[in-house]
């Protein structure tokens, strides 16, 4: 039951994510983070062989663009918010998901949800990341793992991986 549970939340989090871009992405990489007593949450995209945050959607989007037709995704600020607000709801509700089963709740969450194949893989660190650090915050983590990302798919691009 609770691998039930926490995967329909994990689930929500991408169906979230894919509709705000409009089932745009390629790929979708979700950032959740619980560390004692706060909860973070963030996302970024691979659009048409573009890693992108969530409000530079549309540049990917039309990169692509073989017909010079412009697809406008709402990356409003509004939207923005309740993306992540939706995010951090999920990443409590597994909190309390966790809590109801007697589970440790994980520090870090990593998702990728690769759109073409359905296919959901995640990465999990039970230890603190940030909080007993003066200096990072879940953002520095996030933009972290963009960068790796970043840097995987252009040594990807080249064969040299």
């Amino acid at each position: 039951m609770f691998e039930d549970y926490f995967s329909e939340v994990q689930a929500d989090m991408v169906a979230v994510c894919l509709e705000y871009v409009e089932n745009e992405a390629d790929d979708i990489y979700i950032y959740c983070s619980y560390e004692p007593e706060m909860y973070a949450f963030d996302v970024f995209f691979k659009i048409n062989n573009h890693l992108v945050h969530k409000h530079h959607v549309n540049e990917a989007v039309n990169s692509g663009s073989s017909t010079g037709e412009k697809v406008m995704i709402d990356t409003s600020t509004h939207r923005q918010e309740a993306v992540l607000d939706i995010g951090i709801e999920n990443v409590r509700r597994l909190h309390e998901i966790c809590k109801e089963y007697g589970r440790e709740m994980p520090t870090e969450i990593k998702l990728h949800y690769n759109v073409k194949n359905g296919d959901l893989k995640g990465k999990y660190r039970y230890d603190c990341v940030y909080s007993n650090d003066e200096v990072l915050l879940p953002d520095d983590i996030f933009d972290l793992w963009f960068e790796e990302v970043s840097k995987g798919m252009i040594w990807n691009r080249y064969g040299e991986v």
